[in-house]
């Protein structure tokens, strides 16, 4: 097989996961609390001719050696844990983060998740929980049917105003996680992350202490995602893949004509 073909057939592999990310990234622009994607190249291992520095004669040396590359590919997809501008509504369940952390939220096996959507309801039993799968918020926080007005501070304390009772009643207290890597967070789908060994442990406390960002009740953050961006992404992506594919049809018509004059 002709070297260019097999190059040409890595560039076409890279550009397809490209476009992918990209693709995922917009059908994912008006999702609450998601992250935009980047992936990752690499260049192929090298076949190595002529080393530089090598000797060319008993006195001298190649300036330069003769390397020829083997392709490319994607070896990671990089989330960009910025934030994303804050969207104003009337739910007093709907949070959001401003500054770094995570909500906490439970699994059915036990085990924690993280997100940054904070768009939550109430299930039957008055539990705060996630709109979808109807995961608990943690520390699950539990309001009385009779609240008649839900106020959550900055620093995450869950007050209510009960019918008949003059001074607000204290439900709980809601805290967030962080990470020293974001990055290495594993997403699950549903807008969860879950813990990995890149990511590190989480470093739970109270919203803004230690770093941790503050709430905002009433706001959601929308995703990081920018449309005109992505899109010029998509355009290079798809140039990328059509030069990649004259590459290939270039060494198709070498080999034709080798072929017709033998």
């Amino acid at each position: 097989m002709h070297p260019a073909l097999f190059i040409g057939k890595t560039g076409l592999d890279a550009a397809q996961v490209d476009i992918s990310v990209v693709s995922n990234n917009l059908a994912n622009a008006s999702t609450i609390g998601f992250k935009k994607d980047r992936a990752v190249f690499e260049d192929l291992l090298y076949q190595n001719i002529n080393q530089p520095g090598g000797r060319s004669s008993a006195d001298t040396e190649l300036p330069s050696g003769l390397q020829i590359g083997a392709g490319s590919k994607v070896v990671a997809t990089q989330k960009a844990h910025t934030q994303g501008n804050l969207q104003t509504t009337d739910n007093s369940l709907d949070l959001s983060i401003q500054g770094r952390g995570y909500f906490e939220i439970l699994q059915p096996d036990g085990s924690l998740s993280y997100t940054r959507n904070g768009q939550f309801t109430l299930d039957d039993q008055g539990r705060i929980v996630t709109p979808g799968a109807g995961f608990l918020l943690q520390p699950n926080i539990t309001v009385p049917d009779d609240a008649q007005q839900l106020t959550i501070s900055q620093d995450g304390e869950v007050t209510a105003q009960l019918r008949g009772q003059p001074n607000p009643v204290v439900l709980g207290q809601i805290n967030i996680s962080d990470f020293i890597n974001p990055a290495g967070l594993q997403p699950i789908g549903q807008n969860l992350f879950v813990e990995t060994g890149s990511s590190g442990t989480p470093i739970q406390g109270v919203p803004g202490l230690q770093g941790l960002g503050t709430l905002q009740q009433g706001t959601l953050e929308t995703s990081n995602v920018n449309v005109t961006e992505e899109l010029v992404n998509l355009i290079e992506s798809q140039r990328l893949f059509e030069m990649n594919s004259k590459v290939i049809s270039t060494v198709d018509q070498m080999l034709a004509a080798v072929i017709q004059q033998l």
